[in-house]
């Protein structure tokens, strides 16, 4: 997934004895875990079953998880009214953000109208265990969603192992279950977009998963101009309103991992509109001259941890 990954959990004193929960046991368990969702669905990777999908034709039979995320991907796709398009690669790999990077250019116009013309997610449809594009050139990524599914497959495993207390992060996106020792709650915190790291706001998030999308910490300038490595598939350029950093909490990692995505695409008034007709607990940082503004839908507000 070409990003990192963390686990920490919580044994009960009978647990501890148990080695099949030690630290060395389990990493050995999650890391086949993790690979198994990389040779499905990583585009790093040539043999994937995505990247065999992408030099297709036509179709492909995957597996059910590959279904699984994206069938999702389809769904938040029309919910969002082709703001989150999991077709978009082309347009992010002509941008230099994609695994195959480029130089850090602004495309020719022409060039930018000609890769449009190979996206979109209507031409890519699920039939049975088959993936199927209408398109030949059709291009699939899943970086926006797959690494939420990642999260929720180890917070499965480590359910079924009758793990109770735990926190899984792969690359900002998390699942926190249960609490720390002695009861306390997981405490998570949203990032202010800023050199030094500093701390927005910090969230007791229950046994939920949460997801983060940002624009600013991938991105490149030219002449004087940024560009987020998010790219809006209508234009087919990057995002260019002032909305920074978008946190969505929802029982599913997938889910609040594309509708992350999704909102930061449609900015701060639409992405504030689609939550909230959604009821999704969501909130946003945008910039404002030297600082920030918040603003979050109602379902947000019970996670806001009491600051002492």
């Amino acid at each position: 997934m070409g990003t990192y990954y963390q686990v920490t959990y919580v044994l009960s004193s009978e647990q501890s004895k148990n080695k099949d929960l030690s630290t060395e046991s389990l990493q050995v368990l999650i890391d086949q875990e993790l690979e198994l969702v990389n040779d499905q669905m990583s585009t790093y990777r040539p043999n994937s079953e995505l990247s065999l999908f992408n030099k297709s034709k036509d179709s492909l039979a995957v597996s059910d998880a590959t279904i699984k995320v994206v069938k999702k991907a389809l769904e938040v796709y029309q919910q969002s009214n082709g703001a989150f398009d999991i077709t978009v690669g082309p347009l992010v790999n002509l941008w230099g953000f994609g695994p195959d990077k480029k130089p850090n250019k602004v495309p020719d116009a022409k060039l930018i109208e000609n890769t449009k013309q190979k996206i979109g997610s209507q031409y890519l449809s699920i039939e049975g265990n088959r993936l199927i594009k209408s398109k030949p050139e059709l291009y699939v990524d899943l970086s926006s969603i797959a690494k939420g599914y990642g999260v929720d497959v180890i917070a499965e495993f480590l359910t079924k192992q009758g793990i109770k207390n735990y926190l899984v992060d792969i690359g900002g996106e998390l699942s926190a279950n249960g609490t720390k020792p002695n009861d306390t709650p997981w405490t998570l915190a949203v990032e202010r977009p800023e050199f030094g790291q500093n701390v927005q706001r910090l969230l007791h998030i229950g046994d939920n998963a949460i997801a983060t999308s940002g624009d600013y910490r991938n991105y490149f300038e030219s002449d004087g101009i940024r560009y987020s490595h998010t790219i809006d598939p209508k234009t087919g350029r990057p995002i260019n309103h002032k909305l920074v950093s978008v946190t969505v909490i929802d029982k599913s990692s997938m889910v609040a991992d594309a509708l992350a995505t999704a909102i930061t695409v449609l900015g701060p008034e639409n992405g504030l509109k689609f939550a909230t007709k959604l009821k999704q607990p969501v909130f946003l940082l945008t910039k404002k001259d030297d600082g920030f503004i918040e603003s979050f839908t109602p379902e947000f507000e019970e996670f806001f941890a009491e600051e002492k």
